[in-house]
């Protein structure tokens, strides 16, 4: 699905470069589910944000479902970010002043999906995560599990191919957080969606099928994970 070649982000600072990220290379299969673990300031949010075409490398080569990210402009990043990839950010990014319904239906209406479909897609999806109830609601009448749900909600209504998920348990109680870890596990399982994570949960990493362990802008190494050890 997407190959990283020598992927480097750095900040120039006169003649000094500040390196985030140095010679980063990885192939992520189709239906993988990958964990991105390390320490903070380990580059991990920064190369998921150059895989969700949100951030671009300085130097290197990303191809995505064969197409050469790294030599597009942005309108063409953000056409394709659109149209194949879901992003779960940790700080939920809801945007306040919109319902839950409104905030589903707001990605829909950059794809320009007609309004039948969209009210479809949207009573879908609120039954599929229990969230009937809820959709005329604002963001801050929801606790922080309902509004990260609603967050994983809003990523996959697009119909992605790709999700990234950054930190998306780090705000919540282990309850809910095992929760969403189920709906990501089905949704690879079940669904075939790709699933990249940044994760601090050793746990939480073991839900997919590889760790690829950060180290100061560097793969460090990368770990096959034996399934079932989540239960």
């Amino acid at each position: 699905m997407l190959e990283l070649k020598n992927i480097e982000r750095y900040y120039q600072n006169g003649a000094l470069k500040s390196y985030v990220l140095r010679y980063v290379n990885a192939h992520i299969a189709e239906g993988e589910f990958v964990s991105i673990m390390g320490p903070s300031g380990s580059g991990k949010s920064t190369l998921l944000h150059i895989i969700g075409m949100l951030d671009e490398p300085t130097a290197g080569e990303y191809w995505f479902l064969d197409e050469p990210v790294h030599k597009f402009n942005e309108r063409r990043r953000t056409e394709l970010y659109q149209q194949y990839i879901g992003f779960v950010f940790q700080a939920y990014h809801l945007i306040d002043d919109l319902t839950v319904y409104e905030n589903l239906e707001t990605p829909l209406m950059y794809k320009k999906v007609p309004s039948p479909e969209r009210k479809s897609r949207i009573a879908d999806i609120l039954d599929r995560f229990n969230m009937v109830a809820k959709k005329d609601l604002f963001p801050n009448q929801l606790s922080g599990g309902q509004q990260q749900l609603v967050g994983i909600a809003r990523a996959l209504i697009g119909n992605p191919k790709l999700i990234l998920a950054d930190e998306p348990t780090g705000n919540l109680q282990s309850q809910q957080a095992k929760e969403i870890m189920d709906i990501f596990k089905k949704l690879n399982e079940e669904d075939g969606v790709t699933i990249i994570q940044v994760t601090h949960s050793d746990v939480n990493a073991r839900y997919g099928n590889r760790i690829l362990h950060l180290m100061d802008g560097r793969v460090e190494s990368e770990e096959v994970v034996k399934q079932g050890v989540t239960g």
